[in-house]
């Protein structure tokens, strides 16, 4: 005999066993949707610590502080970095750009007193590079610099170059930054809208092993980068011994300081051999930043003033850049200095 309790527990069971179902896909389901969360937020990139704003656009022509006059139509963006700690902008970054081409940096000015992304040049011996290299060069020369040079040489002297992508290396960042540092590559890519193949970094890694081996050595393996009859020069800026110094601590040692130019020209001279004996530096170059500040660049030690880059640069008490043998010196301008490859 069926009572009411028998069909009310009959209904029950029945009623579990579609609930019990249906529970364990929702917790699957569940699972699967804060695990994907779990997945978005450690794949994405954050939020980079600071920021590009743009301030305003137009023609080179309206922008004579970047000394641009050879190329009146280029497009130009001037931009402000921001972090949120402060109210002034951290820097100012201006980008060139032809249509339907990428945006390159042309310019950037630093507002702080540590290395900040990218390091200062003087805007007119850059023009003065280009045109040089547009006037002097053969169309299918190939021109070998770091890649942030080399862009910039690409887009205003339109000679082919080894690297055109935008290869953030090195990530010129400060310390407290460094746990950001992917967020931050992602974040300069993005702006550069430039995605380098893995082949480019590969090359580029050479290139720089290349600057950092003796001066006949180094010139062999740029040749080997490259078409051996092709017709190649290098260039090389002195701001680079800081980045290369910066990919390979364990083969070149270097620092640099920043000066305020005075009319004691004696005293400031001083002051660096100061900074030498104390760090026990073995030699230091100079570059203009502008007509009221240097940058002084301290070799850390013997071997690191042997290696191709530093030969090609003029250091004090070795020997000028004139004497070297494994290259040609072809032109010099400011903090630039071009050669042709054997």
């Amino acid at each position: 005999m069926t009572t009411a309790n028998d069909n009310q527990r009959t209904q029950q069971v029945r009623w579990l066993d579609k609930f019990l179902p249906l529970l364990g896909i929702t917790l699957v389901t569940g699972g699967f949707i804060l695990l994907s969360w779990f997945a978005y937020l450690w794949l994405t990139p954050g939020i980079a610590p600071y920021q590009y704003q743009l301030i305003n656009e137009g023609d080179a022509s309206k922008y004579p502080e970047l000394e641009l006059e050879a190329w009146p139509t280029l497009k130009i963006s001037k931009h402000e970095i921001r972090v949120a700690e402060s109210d002034k902008p951290v820097a100012l970054a201006y980008f060139g750009q032809r249509e339907q081409e990428a945006p390159v940096l042309l310019n950037w000015e630093n507002h702080t007193g540590e290395p900040l992304i990218a390091l200062e040049r003087k805007p007119s011996e850059l023009s003065a590079l280009a045109t040089a290299i547009g006037k002097h060069t053969s169309p299918n020369a190939l021109i070998l610099a770091w890649w942030d040079t080399s862009r910039q040489i690409r887009l205003l002297s339109e000679r082919n170059t080894l690297f055109n992508g935008h290869l953030n290396e090195p990530l010129i960042i400060p310390a407290r930054w460094q746990e950001q540092s992917d967020t931050i590559r992602a974040y300069e890519s993005n702006i550069a809208q430039s995605a380098p193949t893995e082949e480019e970094y590969k090359q580029f890694r050479r290139f720089t092993e290349a600057l950092v081996q003796t001066p006949e050595t180094g010139v062999a393996q740029l040749r080997e980068l490259i078409d051996s009859s092709q017709e190649a020069y290098l260039v090389i800026h002195v701001s680079d011994l800081y980045k290369l110094g910066l990919l390979h601590p364990d083969k070149f040692g270097v620092a640099y300081k920043n000066y305020a130019l005075t009319s004691n020209i004696h005293g400031l001279i001083t002051h660096m051999k100061v900074e030498m004996k104390e760090h026990n530096y073995s030699t230091y170059t100079l570059q203009s930043l502008s007509d009221r500040d240097i940058r002084v660049f301290f070799l850390a030690d013997e071997p690191s003033t042997n290696t191709l880059i530093a030969q090609m640069l003029p250091f004090t008490d070795k020997p000028p850049p004139l004497d070297l043998k494994a290259a040609q010196l072809v032109y010099q301008q400011g903090g630039y200095w071009v050669y042709k490859l054997p």
